[in-house]
């Protein structure tokens, strides 16, 4: 996969400011998608050899993704693929089972037309990215359906707790969706979560959203420990 790094690019700093651009992007897609797990050391010599170029773009998008993130310098081991721990899946998770439901409740008295025409529109993009193996778009989409359920809550602070939660369990939800082939279930609770909501039975609809990210919680804590152990 080389790419172009030669003479009759644009010059020193700027060339390999582009070259490392779009290493950065190749590295970051590979992470987002599970090709590249958490804990993969990411050698500065396999990287230049791979994308045939020098390792001076290798290196600062290695620094563009751990400003992202997505990778750790870490000493004597230099750039690893970022992950969070079994505790703190659990953590994020747990937060989340907290503050989500009783935000439902609160947000979904709120919602218009408008509001149920978005989230419908969500679920259906959601559902066919899901269909058509769109990895890369799963995480985006579904913080964005969590968050839309829960805009009108007034709960400023709590939305933009939620928000981070969301941003940390992106790459892991991924991956419980890929591992556990739990695609089918994420995007029926989806529709039905909307559909309790517009039929004005809130209580149901909140109990739902909070066994949906249980069962999210239960299965993908279960894939840690397994990798864990192997």
């Amino acid at each position: 996969m080389a790419l172009e790094d030669s003479t009759t690019s644009p010059p020193g700093r700027l060339r390999h400011r582009t070259v490392s651009a779009a290493v950065a992007e190749s590295l970051r897609q590979r992470i987002l998608n599970g090709e590249l797990a958490p804990g993969i050391q990411l050698r500065q010599d396999a990287l230049a050899e791979e994308f045939g170029i020098s390792r001076i773009p290798i290196r600062e998008a290695l620094l563009q993704l751990e400003a992202g993130g997505l990778v750790k310098i870490v000493p004597h081991r230099g750039a690893v693929v970022a992950g969070l721990s079994v505790e703190e899946v659990e953590d994020i998770f747990q937060l989340r089972l907290q503050l989500e439901p009783p935000l439902l409740a609160l947000s979904a008295p709120r919602f218009t037309r408008a509001d149920y025409k978005g989230l419908r529109a969500l679920t259906e993009e959601y559902g066919a990215a899901l269909e058509a193996g769109q990895i890369e778009r799963w995480g985006e989409l579904n913080r964005r359906f969590h968050l839309d359920l829960l805009r009108h809550a007034a709960r400023p602070r709590s939305l933009s707790i939620i928000s981070g939660l969301l941003q940390d369990c992106d790459r892991p939800t991924r991956l419980q969706l890929s591992a556990s082939g739990d695609v089918a279930r994420a995007d029926r609770e989806h529709t039905q979560i909307v559909a309790l909501c517009e039929a004005d039975k809130v209580g149901e609809a909140a109990e739902l959203l909070h066994a949906h990210i249980a069962h999210a919680a239960t299965s993908l804590i279960e894939i840690y420990r397994r990798a864990h152990a192997d």
